[in-house]
């Protein structure tokens, strides 16, 4: 039976947004995908197969954390410039964060978020295409809250509470995330997105299918690409996946 026939609690029109709050589900990204339209969000309680990219899964307490897939349908983005949708929902979250945190929120390359060396939250996208465009986008997000206790072999976990001491509303910190979200202004976003990059500063240690090695930033192109210089001068150009922070 699909969790939307049972555990569907309410839904109000935020902004552009419509937002449904389901109680739970698989996956807020296959609901949205099964049951979305038009421009909508849905955030649940407890996901029981919360996914992070690739294999991973995203442990998160029932109705501890902020859970929730967002649906846009952009105009005029190109599938080669779908990095703009990361950079944007990124740039979102490390706005709404700084609210209640004052140092430390970055932006570790591609899209997840870091306060210092520990992440706070992750991000899935999953873009569906209409020739060379990008017909629709379905952007997932699981942010730690108020867990505090992390029991799966995931490296730096935190979560806000654990750093302000507080308890956060969930529901609060998505509709400021949503205020925050805009494909507009795109330049001001990627100085944005640039200036707050995790290890913007300095050289640190990475690791890629020729070793490990230590690098500085040089930058980030407008596809996404990943620009390193290495310590003997030498620039390393890398797609997703393709080089490892060593934290």
């Amino acid at each position: 039976m699909h969790s939307f026939l049972y555990f569907c609690m309410h839904s109000v029109v935020c902004m552009n947004f419509e937002i449904v709050h389901i109680r739970e589900t698989d996956s807020t990204n296959r609901w949205l995908r099964e049951h979305g339209k038009g421009e909508m969000v849905v955030w649940a309680d407890y996901q029981t197969a919360g996914r992070g990219c690739g294999t991973n899964t995203w442990e998160s307490e029932r109705g501890q954390n902020l859970l929730f897939s967002l649906m846009i349908h952009p105009q005029g983005i190109a599938a080669a410039q779908q990095f703009l949708i990361s950079m944007a929902i990124a740039v979102a979250l490390v706005r709404m964060l700084s609210l209640y945190i004052k140092r430390g929120v970055s932006i570790k390359w591609p899209n997840d978020i870091y306060v210092d060396d520990r992440k706070i939250c992750g991000i899935l996208i999953e873009n569906r295409l209409s020739g060379t465009q990008i017909r629709e986008s379905i952007i997932g997000v699981g942010l730690n809250l108020n867990q505090t206790l992390f029991l799966s072999d995931a490296p730096n976990p935190v979560s806000l509470r654990m750093l302000t001491g507080e308890a956060a509303d969930r529901e609060t910190c998505l509709r400021q995330t949503l205020e925050a979200f805009s494909l507009n202004a795109l330049s001001k976003q990627a100085d944005y997105y640039r200036e707050h990059l995790y290890r913007r500063e300095g050289f640190h240690a990475y690791h890629d299918n020729e070793g490990y090695f230590e690098a500085e930033i040089a930058g980030v192109e407008d596809d996404g690409h990943l620009l390193l210089r290495d310590r003997n001068g030498r620039q390393r150009r890398y797609a997703f996946k393709k080089v490892r922070f060593v934290v």
